[in-house]
């Protein structure tokens, strides 16, 4: 009598968890497409007004993080070294507590824009899958390319090498 209903519910679980895995691969932001904008999101901090323009790095981060926090001076690096030819580099916390970012931000005071996303409303719109998470857009605001993790050297080898690319290339 219980392997009838247990024959029942497994196609059912089966379909519910694809089709909801389906459903949320669907809403992440992948390469090839648009960027949301940024205004759009009630960020705390000096929004762009466009992401279009300039090749831009965007950076998903939390305080707790160490490896976010391992990223951020090569990130400082990159946009002193690449902001002069066209890039922007743009950090968005996911902390929820404001003193958490502010803190963070005082300890590792970077060069570059940083965003809150307080109520992680564009953490959830972007589907980022682990911290950090990287995204690099770009001169039209469209994702190039997508970096989960920072793993030191080899990430900013294969970030300065598509940075070259998308800083050279004619729109």
């Amino acid at each position: 009598m219980l392997s009838k209903p247990k024959s029942v519910l497994l196609p059912l679980l089966l379909a519910f968890a694809v089709f909801g895995a389906t459903a949320a691969s669907r809403a992440a932001v992948k390469v090839g497409e648009p960027f949301p904008a940024l205004s759009e999101f009630g960020l705390v901090g000096d929004v762009p007004v466009s992401l279009e323009g300039k090749v831009t790095l965007i950076d998903f981060w939390a305080s707790w993080c160490a490896p976010c926090k391992a990223s951020f001076p090569a990130l400082d690096a990159i946009q002193r070294e690449r902001g002069p030819q066209g890039l922007r580099v743009i950090g968005v916390s996911v902390d929820e507590k404001p003193s958490q970012y502010r803190s963070f931000l005082k300890k590792l005071a970077p060069s570059f824009l940083t965003l809150h996303d307080a109520e992680q409303r564009l953490v959830k719109a972007v589907v980022v899958p682990s911290m950090p998470t990287t995204y690099l857009l770009d001169r039209r605001g469209i994702v190039r390319y997508i970096h989960n993790g920072f793993h030191g050297a080899n990430t900013v080898k294969a970030l300065n090498e598509q940075l070259t690319s998308l800083l050279t290339e004619k729109l």
